[in-house]
Order: structure tokens, then C-alpha cells, then sequence
């Protein structure tokens, strides 16, 4: 039997980074998407981020499969703006000062989280 191969997984702390850099990306370029607090509480921030898209995007992914598929994967854009604005009320509601002011906001602030985070994590597996 051959051993399948499988890209190395980052560790949790340098996804945690990666995930606190991208937020904080989205902070300076995306007018509504703002922050006000110390690195302690971006990294506050992105573990929530995360717990976020470990726990609850799956399952709203399932649950709207259809509708990505009718869209040809475009409603995923909306439910990342979605898992933004979700960060943003958990973040608020802890103290974090990371906020989202709305969907517009949260929708181009998750494109960018998404593509600074993809850059930066290909960037540490090589």
C-alpha cells in the first residue's frame, strides 16, 4: 500500500499570526472594517476568527450547499463577509475592539483576509 502524501499543516500559533496579520490588513483598507486595541487583542480577535470558521462555516456551508452550487460558488463570498460580521459581534462582545460596520464592509474585508491569508500562509509553507 502507498503512503499518500499530504501538505504539511501549519502549526496552530503561526495560523493564528497569519489569521491577526490578515485581519489587521482589512483594518487599513477596508473603510467600516476597524480596530482599536493592542496585538493582544487582534491575536484575541483572530481566535475567534478562527473558532469561527473551524465550528460554524462548515455547517452554514452545508446548510446553504444548494445555493453555492446554483451560484457557481459565489454565495461563498457572502457567507465569508457573514463569518466577518460574526467575528465582529463575538469580538465586540469580548472587549476586542475589532467591529464591522456592515455587509458591504464585511463582504471586501473578507475578501481581503482571504487573500492576504492565502499569500502569507503559502509564503510559510515554502
Amino acid at each position: 500500500m502507498e503512503r499518500e502524501e499530504r501538505r504539511p499543516r501549519l502549526p496552530f500559533i503561526v495560523r493564528l499570526l497569519v489569521n491577526a496579520l490578515a485581519l489587521w490588513v482589512a483594518t487599513r483598507l477596508v473603510d467600516g472594517v476597524t480596530f482599536s486595541g493592542d496585538w493582544m487583542s487582534m491575536l484575541g480577535v483572530a481566535l475567534v476568527f478562527g473558532v469561527v470558521n473551524a465550528f460554524v462555516r462548515p455547517i452554514a456551508t452545508v446548510l446553504t450547499f444548494p445555493l453555492i452550487i446554483v451560484t457557481f460558488g459565489i454565495f461563498l463570498m457572502i457567507l465569508n463577509g457573514l463569518m466577518l460580521i460574526l467575528t465582529s459581534r463575538l469580538s465586540d462582545a469580548l472587549g476586542f475592539g475589532f467591529h464591522v460596520s456592515g455587509f458591504g464592509a464585511a463582504f471586501w474585508g473578507a475578501l481581503v483576509v482571504s487573500i492576504v491569508s492565502t499569500v502569507l500562509s503559502v509564503m510559510m509553507r515554502k
